[in-house]
């Protein structure tokens, strides 16, 4: 089957593409790390504005959908800008809270972007518990409201990712929430934004190895370099169309492959970058750490290589 994006989708694409490239997100990056997120939300705000949590959240509560396809468009875009906060967190809180009474209660604010909302996964941390309004775990037979401050926070490979334990106890939202649903919702925003991850870093990469020079010619001229790059390439490429199959069919296994597949990718370019940019890549200060270590962060958010491959071979493709 040939998947292509319609008119409407790409110049969806194109539009967060422009307001990100003007919104100098490698600055909101840098001052989300330090805990400072007033930039972060002016950004989050920005984006809410556009309708991106809108796709996760039916019409009658103030959303646009669900419509799974272009939310993965637009996490491809957050993704390639290496948006912070807690983005996929938040679709799987609108899934979560998709039911009456909780979705009069919480989704408007969700889809509108005044509030942020993260979802701890059983036995882990939560991330950007202390700049989300809404922290969720999920508990027998029902859906925990984190309603004291989560504990102190817990920088993981990403500085960008905050990790917090949430307060034990807090409100009980009934009835059971449709924990597997989102689930499955939230790895489809974290493959889209991986796959966004890679195509920004073979990007910068590509343009890097053009102007760096050895030999009196540039690096990207020799064929080795070409070479990891064309893999590269291939291999994100190749995790498009499943990323959108998915989107299109919300099957558990699909999307474990579509995660597995990108988040490789794109880790897989990570490493390419790296070794092409030589020693300035690993520098703070160079602004393709922000992409690096999102790339390593993602590949094991919300199910690892391996839990996503024993879940495809669980259940088939």
């Amino acid at each position: 089957m040939r998947f292509l994006l319609d008119a409407d989708q790409r110049a969806f694409a194109g539009s967060l593409h422009a307001m990100l490239t003007a919104a100098d997100t490698p600055a909101v990056i840098r001052d989300w790390s330090r805990g400072d997120h007033a930039s972060g939300r002016a950004l989050w705000s920005r984006i809410a504005g556009a309708g991106v949590f809108a796709l996760a959240v039916p019409e009658e509560y103030g959303g646009l959908g669900p419509r799974p396809v272009e939310l993965a468009v637009a996490c491809i875009e957050l993704g390639r800008h290496a948006v912070p906060g807690p983005l996929a967190e938040t679709v799987g809180a609108a899934v979560l809270l998709g039911g009456p009474p909780l979705a009069e209660r919480f989704l408007p604010g969700l889809a509108a972007g005044t509030d942020l909302a993260t979802v701890a996964a059983p036995g882990s941390h939560a991330v950007d518990g202390d700049a989300a309004s809404v922290r969720l775990s999920p508990a027998p037979g029902g859906l925990y409201l984190s309603t004291q401050a989560p504990g102190p926070v817990r920088r993981s490979l990403d500085p960008a990712r905050r990790l917090t334990p949430l307060a034990p106890g807090g409100e009980l939202l009934t009835p059971a929430p449709p924990y597997d649903r989102a689930l499955t919702w939230i790895r489809l925003a974290t493959a889209a934004q991986a796959l966004g991850v890679g195509l920004a870093l073979l990007d910068r990469t590509v343009a890097y190895v053009r102007q760096r020079t050895q030999f009196g010619v540039p690096v990207g001229s020799f064929q080795a370099v070409k070479h990891r790059l064309a893999d590269a390439r291939t291999a994100l490429e190749f995790a498009r169309p499943l990323l959108f199959g998915a989107a299109v069919s919300l099957r558990p296994a699909d999307v474990a492959a579509a995660k597995l597949t990108a988040c490789e990718a794109a880790y897989r370019t990570a490493r390419t970058a790296l070794h092409l940019h030589g020693a300035i890549g690993y520098t703070a200060e160079y602004g393709l750490s922000l992409w690096l270590t999102r790339a390593r962060a993602l590949r094991s958010a919300w199910g690892t290589p391996e839990e996503c491959r024993e879940l495809v071979l669980a259940e088939g493709l």
